[in-house]
């Protein structure tokens, strides 16, 4: 499974001494606790995703009762769903200052606020700030950490726990479709939101699951993982020489920090125990001064590893085969997106509306998207295969399925082409081992919250995108070509970038020859 870096096009080296160290293997990564993880995990998509999936219920009560425009109530589903992906970045941040549950914890706490004042709402710009934002926000600081924390808690199985994890997207869609049905149907929208935001304060107890790995466990697992790298295709652990000099970049200030911040907590210990026999007032507010220095200190550190992935002279943003992903990923998104909203106006075109009634065609999307996570993961996590070579086949699939959509004509084809593409659509599980393929697991959390972020920009302007298309042309079928024409051109992207990169290393060992 792990060739698939070298399928990419890095380099890397031998490290002897860490080879020659018997390494045991933490008990709790590839088992043990990782399962109790992947329940979380799938706990989350169910309670996020699947509750994002099913807001066409709301949006037909929003659209009842504040009597506005399609297009501008239709922009708070929009902006929940966009936000809790575009704010992928600024939630890394987040976890690298205080970790993966106090973010997942405090971001369960503010979904569920968004949901229960979102009931009091008086007119559809309040939800904008309320529902769109405000729960926006806090989906993104628990869905985040979601993904992160499979990544750390497994290494030989990351493919199979990653899609077992995002199957929760196709439960919850189902589950939160037939519950707030339920719920508007029996107590009204706003009592429904309320009870909904109740709901989600389950996401907290998903946070609080999301026990941290220690450094030592963390590196253990890149040991272990470059040694089968090295048996198998000469590849070391895990992070390119981008993240090998982020290391460099981001020690020395690191030490520097540690020192200064390390004289203040011990100038204060001293004060704190030369000053045990003065008033306990005095005491309390030494106490609240070494509180905040180790507070100034964690802050500190996570903002400088979040500036240096980012900004720093050798950021993540050096890599070029991730920045080819990033470009990949401001396209695919709303490819998968647009199906799902133009498709009940193209079956109403062909008058299969009977058939479609029966068996929606967005059915079969969501139930084979199910099984194709899984299934790709497990082909994903076979030794003989490469993660890399699987992602791009179902990304080749996906976009001809896209592009063919609009040639079907009958509702046997549709279904066929449908289930074809949520099948292939099934990749979205394998996005996170890419990314920790490419980054290493020390910065997955910053370089996720990139990739989600431009699926966000992409799920929140690909719909409208479509929309003025149809304007224009006064056809669905341009929207599907034109999106999965811009869809190819990131899979080029993805195709070009790592030729690129397996040929500067022999040009560079030319030159050095010739001197």
């Amino acid at each position: 499974m792990y060739a698939s870096r070298e399928d990419i096009g890095y380099d890397f080296g031998d490290d002897s001494k860490v080879g020659s160290k018997p390494i045991k293997p933490n008990p709790n990564i590839d088992g043990g606790w990782a399962w109790m993880i992947v329940l979380s995990s799938f706990l989350v998509h169910i309670l996020i995703m699947g509750s994002q999936m099913a807001l066409g219920i709301l949006n037909m009560e929003w659209l009842e009762e504040f009597n506005q425009s399609r297009g501008l109530t239709a922009w708070v589903s929009s902006l929940s769903m966009g936000i809790t992906l575009i704010v992928g970045p600024f939630i890394g941040l987040f976890i690298s200052m205080c970790g993966c549950r106090k973010t997942a914890i405090i971001g369960g706490v503010l979904n569920a606020l968004g949901w229960i004042l979102s009931a009091y709402a008086s007119n559809v710009h309040y939800l904008f700030l309320t529902f769109g934002v405000t729960a926006g926000v806090g989906s993104g600081m628990v869905y985040l950490p979601a993904v992160v924390m499979v990544g750390q808690y497994f290494q030989k199985r990351r493919a199979l726990a990653q899609g077992l994890s995002t199957t929760g997207t196709g439960f919850g869609a189902f589950l939160m479709t037939a519950l707030l049905k339920y719920l508007c149907t029996e107590f009204g929208w706003r009592n429904a939101m309320f009870i909904q935001g109740a709901i989600s304060l389950n996401l907290c107890v998903c946070g609080a699951l999301m026990r941290p790995l220690s450094p030592k466990a963390i590196s253990e697992k890149c040991i272990v993982r470059s040694n089968s790298e090295d048996n198998q295709a000469k590849a070391l652990s895990c992070s390119a020489e981008t993240i090998k000099s982020n290391r460099v970049l981001s020690e020395e200030p690191e030490k520097k920090e540690e020192a200064t911040n390390e004289e203040v907590l011990d100038s204060v210990q001293h004060v704190e125990i030369g000053d045990k026999f003065k008033s306990g007032r005095k005491m309390y507010g030494l106490r609240i001064l070494k509180t905040v220095s180790q507070l100034t200190v964690t802050v500190r550190k996570g903002f400088a590893i979040w500036y240096s992935s980012y900004f720093g002279a050798a950021s993540l943003f050096t890599n070029r085969v991730f920045v080819a992903f990033i470009i990949w990923a401001l396209f695919a998104y709303s490819s998968f997106v647009i199906p799902f909203i133009h498709l009940p106006e193209i079956v109403k075109q062909y008058n299969l509306s009977s058939q479609n009634n029966i068996f929606p065609l967005t059915s079969i999307i969501a139930i084979v998207h199910i099984f194709g996570k899984v299934i790709l993961g497990i082909i994903s996590d076979l030794p003989c295969i490469s993660t890399w070579n699987v992602f791009l086949m179902a990304n080749f699939t996906l976009v001809t399925c896209i592009l063919t959509l609009p040639l079907m004509q009958t509702y046997v084809s549709l279904a066929v082409v449908c289930a074809l593409i949520g099948f292939s659509s099934g990749y979205f599980s394998l996005m996170p081992v890419v990314t920790e393929d490419l980054v290493g697991t020390k910065h997955l959390a910053n370089a996720y919250g990139i990739i989600i972020c431009a699926n966000g920009i992409s799920a929140l302007l690909g719909p409208p995108f479509a929309g003025w298309i149809y304007d224009i042309t006064h056809k669905y079928d341009f929207s599907f070509y034109i999106s999965g024409l811009l869809y190819m051109v990131g899979i080029i992207f993805l195709l070009i970038q790592p030729c690129i990169q397996k040929e500067q290393p022999r040009e560079t060992s030319t030159e050095e020859a010739q001197v």
